[in-house]
């Protein structure tokens, strides 16, 4: 080994290292708890966390924003969001007093909410695929910042563009897109430099799942603020938004550096160990030598089932992401303080599907009971056709049967969280050196339907918001899922592809992982 070259072999999971250095040799301790890396995890959690929150408060505020009286009215004494005979709403209103009308204070009919409510994946599809270069070139650090900082300009400045236009509105929200598009792949950039390989799967999960817990916070105090807040009550569900992800920007850019070596703070034991746990690591630099082949991709079966996969799947979670607090005002009679409650619900569990669907999927392969195939087709399938049969069944369901309504949709949404041992992995599986490539086409597109189901509901529900018009909501995107997956199970494959093999000829990150971990007699 050259002097100055550095190796590091770790002797526990708990950050006992042996470090090399040249011809010195030496044992050093790297606790987790206290950590610069960990710091890195827990502030790209709250980031996240703040990122999802300023992409789903319009989904709770837009409740109590829009003067839903005014657009359902039958005539003056009576009051009618859904036509069910059992969800008669009586109020003995003069309407023709506007003060008296209960309500938000915006008109803006199904069809202009759709067009609000989709316009942040305008820009959200737009940016992924570029992202990852820009994290590359200029640092996963200054681009999560600026990402960030824009979204939160633009959060606070949503109150006043939506009391101006909604022309407006839309506007504000697609530029929240194309600034927060950039912040999974310049987070991932920087696990990449940061996270060593024995501590990559539990970094990952907690950084990632901020984002649920980004929906569930959000849609448990954005009702009560709809209520309760200032500013006029849903202002300032945006407001403290802006706020909280101004306090985070302010933590991210002191601590946080894009690689160990650049960082001020970091002891010289931490930097050594996750520097020489990284260095035989595949980097980014060397991915920018690899030849794409991007004409075997583009004929790849098991790559076009990756990208179905995603697309349908996004379809039935952006409609029910979108949605869940409308139907449960409109359909369900829910009060906004308890919709934003029982809203955040099916995103608690999805949290907890996701961790335990990768233990099972783990399981299974590590004790051969399903090949790597039959386990992603296996987990992908019950991702699709579990949402798909709550939708169904929640079409029939009327607000006197709430109790029932509420668990379809805790079960759509939770069971769908199997998917991330479906076809979320399994980019990976059929081209690891190209997996970063794939998910950014299939999300890319994906994204899509974060545009189009928000108008096709609109569409559908414009005229009265009644149960038999979120039947055919439902049964889209049932649909959606059922053909999903039939696409995985006939073309989707675990195993690597032949267009992907020649750029695997060097030992994998998995192979290079094995070198370092555990291994009592050296390297």
């Amino acid at each position: 080994m050259e002097e100055g070259t550095t190796s590091a072999l770790v002797r526990n999971g708990q950050g006992e290292v042996e470090i090399r250095t040249g011809s010195r040799q030496e044992s050093i301790h790297v606790p987790l708890l206290g950590s610069c890396r960990f710091a890195l995890a827990v502030l790209g959690f709250f980031g996240l966390l703040n990122m999802y929150a300023m992409l789903v408060n319009i989904n709770v505020a837009i409740v109590c924003m829009v003067n839903r009286t005014s657009i359902y009215t039958i005539d003056n004494s009576t009051v009618i969001s859904n036509k069910d005979s059992n969800c008669f709403r009586q109020k003995d209103h003069n309407f023709s007093d506007a003060s008296s009308i209960p309500g938000g204070e915006l008109n803006w009919d199904p069809e202009i909410q759709g067009y609000v409510l989709g316009g942040f994946y305008w820009g959200y599809l737009i940016t992924q695929m570029p992202a990852g270069w820009i994290a590359t070139r200029y640092g996963g650090k200054i681009v999560t910042g600026w990402s960030m900082f824009v979204s939160m300009i633009f959060t606070l400045l949503t109150p006043f563009a939506a009391r101006t236009s909604y022309i407006f509105a839309v506007v504000v929200r697609i530029v929240i897109g194309l600034s927060t598009g950039a912040v999974f792949p310049a987070m991932h950039s920087l696990l990449g430099n940061w996270v060593p390989p024995s501590e990559r799967s539990k970094f990952t999960a907690m950084t990632y799942s901020g984002t649920q817990l980004g929906i569930v916070v959000t849609f448990a105090l954005g009702s009560l603020m709809c209520v309760h807040g200032f500013a006029g009550g849903w202002p300032s569900i945006f407001y403290v938004c802006g706020i909280s992800s101004f306090i985070w920007l302010i933590l991210w850019m002191w601590f946080v550096s894009d690689t160990p070596a650049e960082h001020k703070r970091i002891s010289r034991e931490e930097k050594e160990y996750i520097m020489g746990l990284l260095a035989d690591s595949t980097h980014d630099t060397k991915k920018k030598e690899l030849q794409v082949p991007w004409l075997e991709i583009t004929k790849s079966m098991p790559n076009y089932a990756i990208v179905v996969s995603n697309i349908t799947c996004d379809w039935g979670l952006y409609t029910l992401l979108t949605y869940i607090p409308t139907y449960m005002n409109d359909v369900l009679k829910l009060d906004i303080t308890t919709n934003g409650l029982f809203s955040s619900l099916p995103y608690i569990v999805f949290w907890a599907t996701v961790f335990c669907g990768g233990w099972l999927a783990d399981f299974f392969r590590d004790r051969k009971l399903m090949s790597t195939t039959n386990t992603r087709k296996v987990f992908d399938t019950v991702a699709k056709l579990g949402p798909a049969s709550m939708l169904i069944g929640l079409g029939y369901v009327d607000c006197s049967q709430t109790a029932l309504a509420i668990v379809l949709v805790i079960l759509a949404v939770s069971s769908a969280g199997f998917q991330y041992s479906g076809w979320v992995v399994n980019h990976i599986d059929i081209a690891p050196s190209y997996a970063g490539i794939l998910l950014g086409i299939s999300n890319s597109l994906a994204s899509t339907t974060g545009i189009i189901s928000p108008i096709i509901v609109g569409a559908i529900t414009e005229k009265s918001q009644t149960r038999a018009e979120w039947q055919i909501v439902f049964y889209i995107a049932a649909g959606m899922y059922i053909f999903g997956a039939i696409f995985y199970i006939v073309f989707a494959s675990g195993e690597l592809q032949p267009w992907a093999k020649d750029s695997c000829s060097n030992p994998s990150e998995e192979q290079n992982t094995e070198n370092f971990l555990d291994n009592e007699d050296g390297l």
